[in-house]
């Protein structure tokens, strides 16, 4: 287990603060005052914590990992997709403060476009929130056809990590950003009709791990 290179700043800034009062208690010898600090700095850090995890291997073809952690929110259809260019399913996945934040990609695939929207800060719970919230959406090449990831912002994310650049090349399961703090992630797909759902609303799910679905080869 490690933290986050994406929250390096914050994690790093935590530790300096409260290593402060730390030092103070100690050398008053308050111990139990001490430990509730230290208690304190686990709970805040381990937001950006980074877990270890072993990317599945010799997957069926055209499978999809979950691209972040959290609870499956929704799965809709809808007839127009800026990311697709067409008809596509979005399957929403909500991410508490107890979730591991860090997005990772569904597929081996390359950036062709990232659009940042600039907006609200609503409770990520909600529908409206994923039409209206901050957001930066990612236009992926997958073998020819198009895929999308959406990083959307929640009531107390306001900060939406991504350092990809246009023609970045990711394999499956390779980190790529984080939302700091509650948030929603989206992964956009196309031609709805060939794509095999293996999760359902209320599933929790693991990024880099979890078979979201598997999009067939037209």
């Amino acid at each position: 287990m490690t933290l986050t290179k994406y929250g390096w700043k914050q994690w790093l800034c935590i530790t300096v603060v409260l290593a402060i009062p730390f030092g103070f208690l100690m050398w008053l010898g308050w111990w139990v005052g001490g430990l509730a600090v230290v208690a304190l700095w686990v709970a805040l850090v381990s937001f950006f914590r980074n877990p270890w995890r072993r990317i599945p291997t010799g997957l069926e073809a055209g499978t999809m990992l979950s691209p972040a952690d959290g609870t499956i929110s929704a799965i809709e259809r809808v007839d127009h997709h800026n990311a697709i260019g067409g008809e596509a399913l979005i399957i929403r996945i909500f991410l508490s403060v107890l979730n591991v934040h860090i997005n990772r990609a569904p597929c081996d695939c390359t950036l062709k476009e990232m659009i940042y929207t600039p907006g609200k800060f609503l409770d990520a719970r909600t529908a409206e929130s994923a039409q209206v919230n901050e957001s930066n959406l990612l236009i992926f090449d997958n073998g020819g056809e198009p895929l999308g990831v959406r990083q959307v912002s929640g009531k107390i994310a306001r900060h939406i990590v991504c350092p990809l650049k246009t023609d970045d090349t990711l394999v499956q399961g390779q980190q790529f950003g984080m939302i700091k703090y509650g948030s929603t992630t989206e992964l956009i797909l196309p031609r709805p009709d060939d794509v095999e759902v293996r999760v359902k609303v209320g599933d929790k799910v693991k990024a880099g791990l979890t078979t979201f679905c598997i999009l067939k080869k037209p």
